[in-house]
């Protein structure tokens, strides 16, 4: 059974600006690096690049054929709305959730933790590398 660590990240060149994603995915038996992403979004808000790496780590899971997955995040608004902690206001945001949880229910278990800035630096690298390179 494969039971991944997803480190996600979204990063914006201005707000909106040029955005992209930054995804690392570990699995969790053996800590081995699955898989590094960085992935240009074009003119995005922060909130909608966070989000699409999450879309982005869940369908790369799913490829992998991860039963289980925790998803790490170092914005908190994600990680609240996701857990239901807080409300999701933004038409936008609520269409790019519902995706998500989608495809979270594609998995036998799941969870979601915030984390500091600094323990997502890799993650947050490859977004930074991916908004700079538009």
């Amino acid at each position: 059974m494969l039971h991944i660590r997803a480190y996600i990240d979204g990063a914006a060149k201005g707000n909106p600006g040029y955005a992209g994603a930054g995804i690392l995915l570990i699995d969790e038996k053996d800590n081995a690096e699955l898989m590094r992403l960085s992935v240009p979004l074009g003119k995005q808000t922060n909130n909608i690049a966070e989000y699409s790496a999450l879309i982005i780590a869940l369908e790369k899971s799913l490829e992998l054929g991860a039963e289980r997955i925790d998803i790490f995040s170092d914005s908190q608004l994600l990680v609240r709305q996701m857990t239901g902690e807080y409300k999701i206001k933004n038409q936008a945001i609520a269409k790019i959730a519902m995706k998500a949880y989608n495809l979270l229910a594609r998995f036998e278990k799941y969870g979601f933790k915030y984390i500091p800035r600094e323990q997502n630096k890799i993650a947050d690298h490859l977004a930074s590398l991916a908004a700079a390179a538009q």
